[in-house]
């Protein structure tokens, strides 16, 4: 049997059917979760996806975490539940407490959609284990509030214990401090990231596979916790 990932889509998503294929395509049965739902429908692990939850009014993800559906999935988070956030997913979150830190606006303040060229510097999550160390990847980047911002003392935290997941090579393209793009929580199960793997794992809509390991990373992570 399949492992079963739920997919949440909030009043403003974009890509909560990006991501369902993706954990077809990976092998798992994805499993869709309204923001509304007081139940996660026995799901092994979730992706809150990209988009503009509730219209980004407030703070990007500020409204988002108040939804039930997240009630559920912070408690569960809390103690296992795999998560990976992308993009808006990455900014609910930081507003959840799930993850440090916070996104704000690119500090060129425009929005930016293009091909992305990451370094994956962490393989010790659960959504990472299927990349190397080092490894350069590119997918597609998308966003208007995507630069990672945390004090000095979190961020020296995050690289001292291994959770910045990826940063960006060559220019920054948000003004994300350290150039940032993903990290993770200590326990290693949640993961935000702002670029988009889910719009990278066919060769056909491109612009390279290079995304799929995140979702087989989890779908490995659960055969050996199984």
């Amino acid at each position: 049997m399949s492992a079963r990932i739920g997919v949440v889509t909030f009043p403003g998503s974009l890509d909560d059917a990006d991501a369902a294929r993706a954990i077809r395509i990976a092998g798992a049965t994805p499993v869709a979760l309204w923001h509304g739902d007081a139940n996660l429908h026995d799901v092994d692990a979730v992706v809150l996806p990209g988009g503009f939850s509730y219209g980004d009014y407030l703070r990007c993800g500020a409204i988002a975490k108040f939804a039930p559906v997240m009630s559920l999935i912070i408690q569960k988070a809390q103690v296992g539940l795999p998560v990976l956030g992308i993009c808006n997913g990455f900014q609910i979150l930081c507003e959840s407490h799930l993850l440090p830190g916070a996104l704000t606006r690119n500090d060129h303040q425009h929005f930016i959609c293009v091909d992305q060229k990451l370094q994956i510097e962490s393989t010790e999550t659960l959504w990472t284990r299927d990349f190397s160390p080092g490894q350069q990847i590119v997918i597609p980047l998308k966003n208007g509030e995507g630069g990672y911002v945390a004090s000095e003392a979190t961020l020296d935290e995050l690289f001292a214990e291994n959770r910045v997941i990826a940063t960006y090579v060559g220019s920054n393209p948000n003004g994300s401090y350290r150039n940032i793009a993903g990290i993770s929580n200590k326990a290693g199960n949640v993961v935000g990231l702002m670029p988009h793997p889910e719009h990278a794992v066919e060769a056909l809509t491109g612009p390279t596979t290079d995304g799929i390991p995140f979702f087989t990373s989890i779908l490995k992570s659960l055969v050996g916790a199984s």
